[in-house]
């Protein structure tokens, strides 16, 4: 387009991308090869120099009867034209003008409004084809993909979904300990599946677990795998995952058994699965099991949250305060994403049933922003805030996050203290010292000088069901379903957040406990 000649196009070999024209892959690449050659051997003898074309012609409104300037690339055969499909910018061009002439500086304007016409009008297209349309998309989890997720202990499902053993799952079969959720909000750990409709993110944080393995994206173009399906093979991989624990030395039999009957699920393993089209559906199927769902967002889609059925326990991530720091942090590829995140938040503070903003802490990154969040905090309303300090997952070339970023125990105290401070109707509630974790939450929830941050999930299913049957009109509250939180899971409890249940776990030659490992 800036005065350079096309030889040839570059060819596209990605099965995802275009269909095979030969037969295989291989056999369209020899083809493609022997063209390619074959045009090197011409412009190696000269035939194809050319005088520089008239600017009428360049620009395509020149007299075709009169013009001298053909070139002899218009009469060249319909083997070469299976091969120099243009590129989508070039595609946006004129039908009328030659895809190969050379385009002038000041006409590049008009050619990226007609660029942006033509992919409206294929998205319009798309969107009329429906169900056939649909059915031509690629899969989000392609053979590369699928075999690095494998590795991670992924159990995947269908075309973007997946479910994966979590550490305190296998560290509650054994009697080691939950996680801070049991904790905070009585999730009993080795019941729950932890699994996502979508693996597909709109951000790439600093401290992702998964080191950006998974896709990303703003808006779902894939294929879409049915919820009842995804539900049913969630379930399935997640019992046959509990059932290699079977014998295994240490493992409670009661728990192995209750491990078999999924009673959670933590849609929060990796990516967003609040961008799933139908992941209302998928909820209700949730409930429909009796099984609870706690839902974690990035706070980039606030349609998506405003639109949202009752769930048992909404999250939103927020990392940072600010713009800049979040930009920082989060990395989000939306242009708009403060505003985005802003609305976000906005939404969430009209959800009736239990939200929670999740802070992780990046020691000399976002610690320093107190004021800032608790301007977010009046913003969304919360009924919990987790303040967690961030966990290091190795070196990655995606991040520079080093072990110099996560914060002691004591150091997320401090922050929790110094935000509490600022927030007139927040209280500590709930410390998780093994996951670096403290829990603040909205003062409604002490009754009589106790805390009731725990879950009565049977109650949530009778609501639920309820609001089903009366065609959404019946609601319901956070406050009708909560329960009493236990004293050894209170701030200040010398358990620390540790169930007496459960027994702790201690290295060999190491004087920390470990729990889990």
């Amino acid at each position: 387009m800036l005065s350079a000649k096309r030889i040839m196009t570059c060819g596209e070999g990605d099965g995802n991308v275009v269909r095979s024209r030969h037969g295989s892959l291989e056999a369209d690449f020899a083809a493609w090869q022997a063209h390619f050659l074959s045009r090197l051997q011409d412009l190696s003898r000269g035939s194809c120099g050319q005088k520089k074309a008239c600017r009428p012609h360049r620009r395509g409104s020149c007299d075709k009867g009169k013009c001298k300037h053909k070139k002899k690339e218009d009469k060249a055969p319909e083997e070469r034209k299976e091969f120099e499909t243009t590129s989508e910018e070039e595609s946006g061009a004129d039908e009328g003008k030659s895809h190969s002439s050379v385009m002038d500086v000041e006409d590049l304007g008009k050619l990226m409004g007609s660029m942006k016409q033509a992919k409206k009008e294929r998205e319009q297209q798309d969107m009329q084809l429906g169900k056939k349309g649909a059915s031509e998309k690629r899969e989000m989890i392609t053979p590369a993909l699928r075999e690095a997720l494998s590795k991670q202990g992924y159990q995947l499902i269908g075309s973007h979904s997946g479910v994966k053993l979590c550490r305190w799952t296998k560290s509650m079969l054994r009697g080691r300990g939950g996680c801070y959720k049991h904790t905070f909000y009585g999730i009993e750990s080795h019941r729950c599946m932890e699994t996502t409709p979508s693996l597909a993110c709109a951000n790439k944080c600093v401290f992702c677990w998964r080191h950006h393995t998974n896709p990303v994206g703003t808006e779902w173009r894939w294929k879409m795998d049915q919820p009842d399906v995804i539900l049913k093979q969630a379930i399935e991989n997640h019992c046959n995952m509990i059932r290699q624990f079977k014998g295994v030395p240490g493992v409670k039999a009661n728990r192995f058994e209750e491990g078999l009957q999924v009673k959670h699920c933590a849609l929060s393993l990796v990516g967003e699965p609040i961008m799933y089209p139908e992941i209302n559906r998928f909820l209700k199927l949730l409930h429909e099991h009796r099984i609870s769902s706690f839902l974690v967002t990035n706070a980039q889609f606030p349609m998506e949250i405003r639109n949202l059925e009752p769930v048992t326990q909404l999250y939103v991530s927020v990392d940072a305060s600010t713009k800049e720091s979040l930009k920082k942090i989060d990395r989000p590829l939306f242009k708009d994403f403060w505003q985005r995140f802003l609305d976000s938040l906005r939404a969430l503070s009209a959800k009736q049933q239990r939200t929670v903003y999740r802070l992780t802490l990046v020691k000399a990154w976002n610690g320093e922003e107190l004021q800032a969040y608790a301007e977010l905090v009046s913003l969304g309303e919360p009924d919990f805030i987790e303040v967690k300090g961030v966990t290091y997952c190795g070196e990655s070339s995606a991040s520079n996050l080093t072990m110099a970023n996560i914060p002691w125990h004591e150091e997320v105290i401090h922050f929790v203290e110094e935000l509490v401070d600022l927030l007139p109707n927040y209280e500590i509630a709930c410390e998780h010292e093994h996951s670096n974790c403290l829990l603040i939450a909205h003062t409604k929830f002490k009754i009589d000088g106790e805390w009731w941050t725990w879950i009565d999930y049977d109650r949530f299913q009778e609501l639920f069901q309820e609001y089903e049957t009366s065609k959404r009109s019946k609601t319901f509250s956070a406050k009708d379903y909560m329960a009493k939180t236990p004293h050894w899971a209170v701030f200040g409890a010398g358990e620390r957040g540790f169930d007496p249940k459960d027994t702790r776990f201690q290295r060999k030659n190491k004087s920390k406990d470990i729990s889990g490992c």
